[in-house]
């Protein structure tokens, strides 16, 4: 069951638009690429500052597209939106309180990315630490704790959450000691996401209803970025927008988006608001090492749908 509703009219264009992709990068299999793509027909009911209730939100249809929006993909720092939305539930049921370094770690690891800032927010929401190995019992503990945040997803009772794995930091080198036997041999245990998923969490951001709607307001502010030249990092290996979504966007057009990139993938999930035309979001996963390294696909994609809009 989506959130969303399939629309003829989407299906055509979303179809289109990954035709023409694949034409263009011959370097992306079929298989290497998923999107969710939510459009905002009016009454827009998202970015009014959670004017809607919980219910009134969720029974509001929207129209969708997917393509391979359930296939389980590794998805790099876009797993930190899974985090943010998790610290601001803890922090909104008193499970722990804030300070000034949560609050500069949560900022740093949604505007910069950074993974020594989500290593500490993962500490926080678990209460673990990492270290080195544990014997089997206090290991079992550890392992246990850790996999609050999966829980936690789970307890919304979403089917799109019933496949993905949301309990490993996001490294610069790789996981080392405990945290290496955690993630497993074959590395079977490393988070996983859906583009159906991360479509649904960010819905409920924009929507106003993750968590309370002030807090939904807090995340978004956050999760804003410029598309202004002058404003964006001069080392482009730390841009959320070159290279991403938003690379493909007019200057006018304003993004609150969350983009994750290893030598293996390339993501981004984004709501995007373009003058005169219906806002929407649109995750998109790629996968491969030439796609990785490609600053071109995900802007191509994004430029395709705002003609399309």
């Amino acid at each position: 069951m989506n959130f969303f509703n399939k629309d003829e009219q989407l299906e055509n264009l979303g179809n289109g638009i990954l035709e023409a992709t694949w034409a263009a990068f011959p370097s992306l299999a079929r298989n290497q690429i998923a999107v969710t793509w939510i459009v905002y027909d009016p009454p827009v009911l998202v970015n009014t500052g959670g004017a809607l209730t919980p219910d009134a939100f969720w029974s509001h249809p929207v129209r969708g597209f997917t393509y391979r929006g359930v296939e389980r993909i590794y998805p790099a720092s876009v797993v930190k939106l899974f985090y943010l939305v998790a610290v601001n539930e803890w922090l909104e049921k008193g499970m722990t309180s804030t300070s000034q370094e949560l609050e500069r770690a949560m900022r740093d690891m949604i505007v910069d990315s950074s993974n020594d800032a989500t290593s500490l927010v993962v500490d926080i929401l678990s209460g673990t630490t990492s270290g080195p190995e544990l014997p089997v019992g206090p290991f079992d503990t550890w392992k246990q704790q850790r996999n609050i945040v999966n829980r936690y997803f789970q307890s919304f009772g979403w089917s799109d959450m019933e496949t993905i794995n949301v309990c490993q930091k996001t490294w610069c080198d790789g996981p080392y000691g405990r945290e290496r036997a955690f993630v497993g041999e074959l590395l079977e245990n490393r988070n996983m996401l859906t583009t159906n998923a991360t479509a649904r969490l960010l819905h409920s951001i924009v929507g106003g209803v993750a968590v309370s709607s002030t807090r939904s307001q807090a995340m978004m502010a956050l999760l804003k970025r410029s598309l202004n030249p002058e404003d964006l990092p001069k080392n482009v290996e730390e841009d959320q927008v070159t290279g991403f979504l938003g690379g493909g966007l007019p200057q006018n057009a304003q993004i609150w988006s969350k983009a994750g990139w290893t030598s293996q993938v390339r993501h981004d999930a984004a709501y995007i608001e373009v003058p005169d035309r219906r806002p929407y979001l649109l995750v998109v996963f790629t996968e491969g090492k030439a796609n990785a390294k490609s600053r071109e696909i995900l802007p191509f994609i994004s430029q395709q749908i705002v003609q399309a809009i």
